[in-house]
């Protein structure tokens, strides 16, 4: 089971750093991701939030496998 883990995590952390990055690029082309005057807009912020959280959390995926893996947790 612990295999299943670790690749289940590891393959989690990698596919959202490579997703993720790609979705922020097309939402900040986007015309609604900034106003009139340059600024950014909520839907930009929002967004940026929200990829924020998913890279923290691919990132805290990969710890997870790689502590998994190499059993120093126990």
């Amino acid at each position: 089971m612990l295999p299943v883990l670790v690749t289940l995590l590891i393959l989690n952390a990698v596919f959202n750093a490579l997703v993720w990055p790609t979705f922020y690029r097309r939402v900040a082309r986007d015309p609604r991701a900034h106003n009139e005057q340059g600024r950014p807009t909520r839907f930009l912020v929002v967004h940026t939030v929200l990829i924020g959280v998913a890279l923290a959390l691919a990132a805290a995926s990969l710890i997870a496998g790689i502590v998994a893996a190499t059993g120093t947790w126990s």
